[in-house]
């Protein structure tokens, strides 16, 4: 009996001071976001819906020796009004006045070598370099109605070889996307290479998605994705998704070319994308991302005020069904570290205008709301 005390205190010790040595290696950090929304309802909606949030996203970080480091982040969330209903859905915990949850975000390992790279886990992976749309980005679905919006990470692993300077070859694997397929169906492969010059890059990509109960054959995806830093900025990203099974044709192409320029010694920059989306594509409903027509249009100010503030204003364009969103957000730093942002959106479409019906994508019906807004303090710590 002495001897296995003395045993168990023995490794009560060393994972005291493993853990200790281990926080002192931690790195910590973070945003901490409490927003207050308010959105006029449409349709079947109320008159006026609000919401609050309190938001926190915890990152940690932890080096392993000198070749690598364990990264994680987990968010969370209580909320009441129009921001808990989704949290409704997945079953979180119902406080008085609000719903809770907690999201493991990130949680992946990253080991350094010389000229090969290691990553693995619940992990970001990012692809083309789309500022707006991300076509290629088939991976990390993107929704420019929600610029801040963190893209989900997925679980995977990865190695990147970098054979010379400014050359990069990635080959990658991504779980299922239905977590509880046990057979692996759906599975990812794919490879990328990046080759970068002073003022251009490029990127080619080829993935494969094993058989699922939607193809028998699998799922080939091919893209290509450019940009160049010369008088403006010029970005081109491509997607070609094919499906046997359904005979893809030109409905598979995601495609996305933009440009940006700035004026006024940099204060003011303009940004526009176009986005071609085939139905079939990497960005289309039903399929990675959630927009159900053709041809969409994004264009964008944005004005630096001071080294403190700015204004942004976007307007999202529904080219087929002639819908609209504008966009404002106004952001102000009131101290190092603090950020005051004020957002409003307006959906548009020519029903809201001429009440024949013609409904739009972006419209007020489908968002719901005729007007929405919020405020939001953010906290970095």
């Amino acid at each position: 009996m002495k001897q296995r005390i003395i045993t168990f205190l023995t490794i009560i010790f060393f994972i005291a001071v493993n853990g200790i040595n281990l926080a002192a290696q931690m790195t910590v950090s973070g945003v901490l976001d409490s927003t207050v929304a308010l959105n006029a309802g449409a349709g079947d909606s109320p008159d006026f819906i609000s919401g609050f949030e309190q938001f926190a996203n915890l990152r940690f970080q932890s080096r392993l020796r000198e070749g690598g480091t364990v990264v994680g982040a987990v968010n969370l969330t209580a909320a009441s009004g129009f921001y808990a209903a989704g949290l409704t859905e997945a079953g979180a915990p119902i406080g008085q006045n609000f719903i809770a949850a907690i999201e493991l975000e990130r949680l992946h390992y990253r080991l350094r070598g010389e000229h090969i790279d290691f990553d693995g886990g619940l992990m970001r992976l990012p692809l083309g370099y789309g500022q707006v749309w991300g076509s290629s980005d088939f991976l990390n679905p993107r929704n420019p109605l929600k610029p801040d919006a963190r893209p989900r990470g997925i679980l995977g692993t990865t190695i990147t070889w970098f054979p010379v300077d400014e050359l990069k070859l990635l080959g990658f694997y991504a779980a299922p996307r239905n977590a509880l397929g046990m057979e692996g169906k759906g599975s990812m492969f794919g490879f990328s290479l990046d080759r970068h010059w002073d003022k251009t890059s490029i990127q080619t990509l080829y993935s494969y998605e094993t058989p699922n109960d939607g193809s028998k054959h699998g799922i080939h995806r091919a893209g290509l994705s450019l940009k160049a830093d010369i008088e403006i900025g010029l970005i081109i990203d491509a997607l070609y998704t094919y499906n046997h099974e359904e005979g893809t044709k030109h409905d598979g192409l995601s495609f996305s070319a933009g440009a940006d320029y700035s004026f006024f010694e940099g204060n003011l920059i303009v940004l526009a994308e176009y986005l071609y989306n085939g139905k079939a594509s990497s960005t289309a409903l039903g399929y990675v991302s959630d927009f159900a027509n053709n041809h969409y249009l994004y264009t964008g100010f944005t004005w630096r005020f001071n080294d403190f503030t700015n204004m942004n204003i976007g307007l999202i364009s529904g080219l087929d069904d002639i819908s609209f969103t504008p966009m404002l957000t106004l952001n102000h730093e009131l101290f190092q570290g603090i950020t005051l942002t004020v957002s409003a959106q307006v959906p548009l479409d020519r029903d809201l205008f001429s009440g024949d019906g013609r409904r739009g994508e972006f419209g007020p019906i489908r968002f719901g709301s005729y007007f929405n807004s919020s405020v939001r303090l953010r906290i970095r710590f």
